[in-house]
């Protein structure tokens, strides 16, 4: 097999990528090692900034968003009982958010691939990238238990953290830069009507608390939990009661409950490699980065890696200069560190740590406190949840 572009990874990042080339006229194979099935019902992020909202209609995969995407203009602040709105669309000159899960965003760009894009090869295993220094990278590949290999010009890694594209760049030239935190998230997914029109980010001296949602009807929210804590260990009262000692306020506020159809434990860390590109490789999404999902931009990140490659590639194209692509890892790593400057923020900010002390607390209540009376700590937070730019 033979293509300009391989793309390792048919997740968001992967799926999108192969859009906006096969857009631009360039022809690319993705490879994804799970069945079609897995990849759509994922569960992961579910808020898409302004840009990637803006990507995805450009791209021609917004028309489905845009009838069943909730719009958010604002997220609440909740702490000390008390209950604080931050307004993007009047902080950051009309931006805003959309609650669209990533299981629906590649559900659209698995129809418009197979539709008429270039190949989508579902259960086919990626083993290795090999010349990423040549003109002619390649990746071997397993299919129905034959091996393969898939030349390309070009190879475009979006296989996670635990993938193969990553493990080609040579340890000498790579550099990683890690946190790790002692805490993680209980996810319950909740057949129940949001409790909230906006999500709700919860402050409380017993544990972090997010209410989210994935439609009118369904809930999503998350209780902060010891590392390495067992979902199935709590049980579904448990969880609501906790939930609601978390979100309690001075007013007449109240949390629905219904009946829980999914839990899970989600870790917390930070997570950069460098360089993001090695000769003819480039990684994007979760293969470079990892960010807690406190602030939202895993998906986003992913997003903005691949609208970079794609942009880089066009202009090769059209110009002979490889100007964008030798840029391509410093142009990334700008928005990369933003975003993990701004989701490490946030989760300092909302979770109490298990070694914290009184005065810590008291720190993190005055951050808050300065986020609802100043209008540019507001601003700026506004700012980086709304999305930093692509370029």
């Amino acid at each position: 097999m033979r293509t300009t572009v391989g793309i390792i990874g048919a997740g968001p990042a992967g799926l999108l990528l192969a859009r906006l080339l096969h857009n631009a006229g360039i022809d690319s194979v993705v490879l994804e090692s799970r069945d079609r099935e897995y990849v759509e019902r994922r569960q992961r992020a579910g808020i898409l900034e302004q840009g990637t909202v803006d990507v995805l209609r450009a791209a021609g995969a917004g028309e489905r968003m845009d009838r069943e995407g909730l719009r958010h203009d604002g997220i609440e602040l909740r702490f000390g009982k008390k209950r604080h709105r931050v307004d993007f669309p009047a902080l950051t000159g009309g931006k805003s958010v959309t609650v669209y899960a990533q299981t629906e965003v590649c559900k659209d760009l698995i129809a418009l691939q197979l539709q008429d894009g270039g190949p989508l090869l579902f259960e086919t295993e990626a083993l290795a990238v090999e010349g990423a220094e040549s003109d002619s990278p390649r990746v071997r590949f397993r299919r129905d238990g034959v091996e393969d290999v898939l030349e390309c010009e070009y190879v475009v890694g979006c296989d996670g953290f635990w993938g193969v594209a990553r493990k080609a760049i040579p340890e000498a030239i790579a550099q990683t830069f890690e946190r790790t935190y002692p805490f993680g998230w209980l996810g319950i997914l909740a057949d129940v009507a949001p409790s909230h029109d906006e999500l709700v980010y919860a402050r409380h001296d017993r544990g972090f608390a997010l209410l989210s949602m994935r439609s009118p009807s369904v809930s999503r929210l998350y209780l902060q939990v010891p590392e390495g804590t067992d979902a199935e260990a709590w049980g579904d009262e448990e969880i609501w009661d906790e939930l609601e000692r978390r979100f309690e306020t001075d007013d007449d506020w109240t949390l629905r409950r219904g009946p829980i159809t999914q839990k899970s434990v989600t870790p917390m860390r930070s997570y950069v490699h460098e360089p993001m590109r090695h000769g003819r490789l480039f990684l994007a999404g979760d293969a470079a980065h990892i960010v807690p999902p406190t602030g939202a931009k895993g998906l986003n990140l992913a997003v903005g890696d691949v609208v970079t490659f794609a942009r880089a590639l066009v202009h090769r194209r059209e110009t002979g200069s490889d100007g964008l692509l030798d840029a391509y890892s410093a142009t990334c790593l700008r928005r990369v560190w933003q975003a993990e400057r701004f989701s490490y923020d946030m989760t300092t900010l909302l979770h109490p740590d298990p070694g914290a002390t009184g005065f810590d607390g008291r720190l993190q209540l005055a951050r808050l406190e300065r986020i609802a009376a100043s209008r540019a700590a507001e601003t700026d937070l506004a700012e980086a949840y709304t999305g930093f730019p692509f370029a």
